[in-house]
């Protein structure tokens, strides 16, 4: 009987063709690349944090004996002990990487789109999403009530959503979910950023959790997110104590965009906030009084963001240059 092929001979049969430091992610990234992901009888939901998990186990249980070495530790970067590089080596490859995400970087954060001309991804994305299916619309701030300094900081999402039953459902079964005070409309707030890294983690965290409390569901949305496996588990650890939820965005294939979190689902709407939304933004009073009307209506009426064709896309993508 052939014996399973296991994730352990993943990672050595990568690092054998590659022969240089990687992370769990790119370690993945490269097996798929390889076909070697092919092999594997079950991958899990999160298969790269499979690689990280073998990795650091195996590397602290065995220390010297493991098979493989830890060569840096942000981001977290692994190497094949046999491959027998010296330090020198190992430091100059790392260099090499590092110089090379530094300059990706650095293009990434200078280029000319903004935060905003990523919206129309978004609204594409939940509308097309079996989990959100929703209709979204652009919360614009400078449209806002003016306070003093401070006072709507953090207070408005970039986007809001709102997800109807209505073409899931009977009018019968809506009927009756109406009667039994049974709601399945869901109400969602997205906050949009370009990157997410280290630099700017709990500020846009933080700021998702300001502008989203009057929401079932509330995300914080990004193009890039750093690939690092402890940014990833840091990432994990403050969706599960706060509950926001984490999106990144595929430009070149968005419905391919990966929830990385889930939100956590609030049952209990903040009446409050959502009433000082309504009263401080235009564009959200605006959103609420259509979501009211087609809730009486029984269908979708009301005019939310348009969701670009598919036709149209690639062009939208070259047109505000995406990277």
């Amino acid at each position: 009987m052939q014996n399973q092929y296991t994730f352990f001979d993943l990672i050595i049969d990568v690092f054998t063709i590659v022969k240089t430091p990687l992370s769990p992610d790119e370690i993945w990234e490269k097996a798929i690349e390889l076909g070697f992901d092919k092999k594997l009888g079950s991958l899990g939901k999160t298969p790269s944090a499979t690689v990280g998990a073998r990795l650091y186990v195996d590397v602290k249980e065995n220390g010297e004996n493991s098979r493989f070495i830890q060569v840096s530790k942000r981001p977290s970067r692994f190497l094949l002990r046999s491959l027998s590089l010296n330090k020198k080596e190992i430091e100059s490859e790392i260099e090499k990487i590092e110089k090379k995400e530094y300059t990706e970087e650095k293009n990434y954060k200078e280029s000319n789109f903004n935060e905003r001309d990523l919206h129309p991804l978004l609204v594409k994305y939940v509308k097309e999403n079996s989990h959100f299916h929703c209709f979204a619309k652009t919360i614009y701030q400078e449209n806002s009530v003016r306070k003093v300094k401070g006072a709507n900081e953090w207070l408005h999402p970039d986007l809001v959503g709102v997800y109807f039953p209505f073409g899931d459902y009977s009018p019968e079964t809506t009927k009756l979910q109406k009667s039994m005070n049974v709601n399945s409309i869901k109400l969602f707030s997205f906050e949009m950023k370009k990157h997410l890294d280290y630099a700017n983690l709990r500020q846009c965290f933080f700021q998702a959790v300001s502008n989203s409390s009057w929401a079932n569901e509330g995300y914080l949305v990004c193009l890039k997110i750093n690939n690092d496996s402890d940014f990833r588990n840091e990432l994990q650890r403050l969706s599960n104590a706060f509950g926001i939820g984490i999106i990144k965005l595929n430009a070149q294939d968005i419905n391919d965009s990966e929830i990385v979190c889930q939100a956590r689902y609030n049952e209990n709407i903040d009446w409050d906030t959502l009433n000082r939304l309504a009263e401080d933004s235009p564009d959200f009073k605006r959103f609420i009084s259509d979501l009211t009307e087609d809730i009486a209506l029984g269908k979708v009426k009301s005019n939310y963001d348009k969701v670009i064709s598919d036709e149209k896309y690639d062009n939208y993508l070259k047109e505000k240059k995406i990277i």
